[in-house]
């Protein structure tokens, strides 16, 4: 074993070949231009876990990121994410946090949306609420494509389920439960009617 190896442990490749093993799914290997990535198939959406950097003042930040695009059946949108000093701050400024009527969940969480009877539907689900709670750092939201030059656009009518944390994320057990958040979301999204249960034709 390689003294990097020995201080690091396993690589971030090596962690997520083994999460797209346990989940059936596709380890793409990155190169000069791409990075890895992982594909999961569950049912007719295709989840993506991968990492992207962005500029942060004269450095960058990397995140670690999931997506997955679907057929928005009625453009319900939605943000979650902890509550920390900024949202304090965000709240006072006027910024509106919906609460969903679960004390616990409302006061660790900041949710936003445009259809608060959805956003109680949405996480009104216990399981839902459950593998968020998972989560040490969540940034949960729907949004509409990227945008920009090189970046996929998105057919009129997709939008994209979207998480995003701080870092290179190579715990496999936090991994296969935002996977099942995932699932459990876009199950659920079609279940109160905001998607349809079809392939949206997007490739990441």
């Amino acid at each position: 074993m390689s003294i990097l190896r020995q201080i690091f442990g396993p690589s971030k490749n090596e962690i997520w070949q083994q999460l797209s093993d346990q989940l059936g799914g596709d380890f793409i290997q990155g190169g000069f231009f791409k990075g890895s990535k992982v594909e999961v198939h569950h049912e007719q959406w295709t989840i993506t876990l991968d990492l992207y950097t962005e500029p942060s003042g004269e450095q960058s930040q990397t995140y670690t990121r999931m997506r997955a695009p679907y057929v928005n059946k009625d453009g319900f949108r939605f943000t979650i994410y902890r509550k920390g000093f900024f949202s304090e701050l965000g709240k006072l400024l006027g910024m509106q946090d919906v609460e969903i009527g679960e004390p616990d969940f409302d006061d660790a969480f900041i949710i936003k949306g445009n259809d608060e009877n959805r956003l109680r539907e949405l996480f009104g689900n216990q399981n839902i609420r459950r593998l968020i709670e998972q989560q040490p750092k969540i940034y949960l939201a729907v949004r509409d494509d990227d945008g920009g030059w090189f970046k996929a656009r998105f057919p009129e009518g997709v939008d994209e389920l979207y998480f995003r944390v701080p870092g290179v994320v190579k715990d496999i057990g936090r991994l296969k439960a935002l996977y099942d958040l995932f699932a459990e979301v876009l199950n659920h999204l079609c279940h109160i009617g905001s998607a349809y249960e079809d392939d949206p034709g997007i490739a990441l």
